[in-house]
């Protein structure tokens, strides 16, 4: 085949216009609009691997630009957007077509994008697999708006107001057992008997037990503590309360409730707090109101030393206060007794039954020992102790 030479002056003239005319369009932008720009079409595929948009794009107006068509598969990881893209403007452009599979990750962003306006921009379309991973946007995009900007379909749209139901069941029934509850939610209840004992120089016996019912946050509780004698008139001495339990804090519970006293055969209304102080020390203070108006404090504290996994000493002091005079029952204002026990105790089937052996101190305090030495009683004692304490 015989190629004419004159064809090529005019095929090498054509090319330079050609490359100098792509020179000036990378280099210059501005002012480019592409607001009617019509991209819906089928663009899957699409290679923009060395696109070359390192020019002055500012002003450029994609307002109206519309790329709802099919993009999955483009691939823009050469694009090089380096150039000045300040005031572009995508207010109004739609991207809500598929997008899944196209490929930024070598796009080049690290121009100036400052002032580009993304406020109306639809991203509502599939963008799922989009490749950002080596996407370069380290150039200047302050003041960049992208506050009307959907991208709903990046994250598989707008759930419906009804997608899942109050109880997390999605209306899928629970079975023949019902809907399951957590533990602490579920009402209980538990006997713990902290002191079944006989006192062998008084020849009497001790005891302090606590029944209850209810949740870990709201119970209720029957508490009852004395001493019963075994000799003469066999007299039961008891203080007995049923009270309302509730959790103030962590290591802290408050106790609400009313009380009788068979000992002054007397009702009251009692309130107190039972936690843990600091270094393990279990404490109560429970105050108790009689219709008489006397007013009657009682103090505990309790400490468990842990010799191994079964043997264990707890020493244990109480302290009894009254607000006045009553001379009938042996009562006198201010401290009138206190207690103390120490105990060895040894924890078996599972620490819920513990035998003890161990030695108490009485001794009166204040005007109480006085009132005592007149009415030829004890204003000291001390005795052995054996008994046991369980739960369940």
């Amino acid at each position: 085949m015989k190629i004419s030479k004159k064809n090529l002056p005019f095929i090498g003239l054509s090319s330079l216009v050609l490359l100098t005319s792509s020179f000036a369009t990378a280099a210059e932008m501005p002012d480019m609009d592409h607001s009617s720009m019509d991209m819906s079409g089928d663009m899957s595929g699409m290679d923009h691997s060395s696109m070359d948009m390192s020019g002055d794009m500012s002003g450029m107006d994609h307002s109206g630009m519309n790329m709802s068509g099919d993009m999955s598969g483009m691939d823009h990881s050469g694009m090089d957007m380096s150039g000045d893209m300040s005031d572009m403007d995508h207010s109004s452009m739609d991207m809500s077509g598929d997008m899944s599979g196209m490929d930024h990750s070598g796009m080049d962003m690290s121009g100036d994008m400052s002032g580009m306006d993304h406020s109306g921009m639809d991203m509502s379309g599939d963008m799922s697999d989009m490749d950002h991973s080596g996407m370069d946007m380290s150039g200047d995009m302050s003041g960049m708006d992208h506050s009307g900007m959907d991208m709903s379909g990046m994250q598989g749209g707008q759930p419906p107001a009804d997608a899942r139901s109050p109880d997390y069941s999605n209306g899928v029934p629970y079975g023949q057992y019902g809907k399951p509850m957590m533990m602490g939610s579920m009402p209980l209840w538990g006997v713990s008997v902290d002191d079944l004992g006989y006192q062998f120089d008084e020849d009497q016996i001790n005891f302090e037990a606590t029944g209850w019912y209810g949740t870990d946050s709201n119970r209720i509780r029957l508490r009852t503590e004395g001493s019963a004698q075994t000799k003469d008139d066999k007299e039961i001495d008891s203080l007995s309360s049923l009270a309302y339990w509730k959790p103030l804090s962590i290591f802290w519970n408050g106790e609400a409730g009313v009380a009788y006293d068979t000992e002054n055969d007397n009702a009251a209304v009692m309130a107190g707090i039972v936690g843990t102080a600091p270094y393990f020390i279990e404490t109560d203070a429970r105050a108790y109101l009689y219709t008489d108006g006397q007013l009657r404090l009682d103090l505990g504290a309790e400490y468990e030393w842990r010799l191994d996994q079964h043997w264990v000493v707890i020493p244990e002091v109480g302290l009894t206060a009254f607000s006045k005079d009553d001379h009938d029952n042996g009562i006198t204002k201010g401290f009138n007794e206190m207690e103390t026990e120490v105990r060895l105790t040894y924890e078996t089937f599972s620490r819920q039954l513990a035998p003890y052996v161990g030695v108490s101190y009485e001794t009166a305090l204040g005007k109480a020992r006085g009132q005592r030495r007149q009415e030829d009683e004890s204003v000291d004692s001390s005795s052995l102790t054996a008994g046991v304490k369980f739960w369940f």
